[in-house]
């Protein structure tokens, strides 16, 4: 059974940081693509950012830019979000979901998503 448990949100700051971490199993995660998917109050899922399995390859959402860093850790079957620069914008729902890289598109699995981690950037 596919299972992702995402972690490490919080309240912070505008201008502040954090780091979201998600825990795979039921899978191979070592030859998946994976990415992150947030969805704020009242809104539909928006993709954020996305690594291809080996983790070679990244892409991100323009809204995020320069300000996200997404990675894996295949040996300890997690991947991580490295949020900086937050902004009021970036509260949301933070879940990671297995997707398919091709070309320039990215797919992502609507289904098998974790709880999510609550993210909110407040002053």
């Amino acid at each position: 059974e596919v299972q992702l448990v995402e972690s490490g949100g919080g309240l912070v700051q505008p201008g502040g940081s954090l780091r979201l971490s998600c825990a795979a199993s039921g899978f191979t995660f070592g030859s998946t693509d994976m990415s992150w998917v947030r969805q704020g109050p009242g809104k539909g899922p928006e993709w954020v950012s996305a690594i291809n399995s080996g983790g070679g390859s990244t892409y991100y959402a323009d809204s995020v830019k320069g300000r996200f860093t997404i990675s894996r850790d295949n040996a300890k079957n997690t991947l991580y979000l490295q949020m900086n620069s937050l902004k009021p914008e970036d509260t949301a729902v933070y879940y990671c979901a297995r997707s398919t890289i091709v070309g320039n598109m990215v797919e992502y699995d609507g289904h098998s998503w974790g709880q999510g981690t609550q993210v909110t950037v407040s002053s």
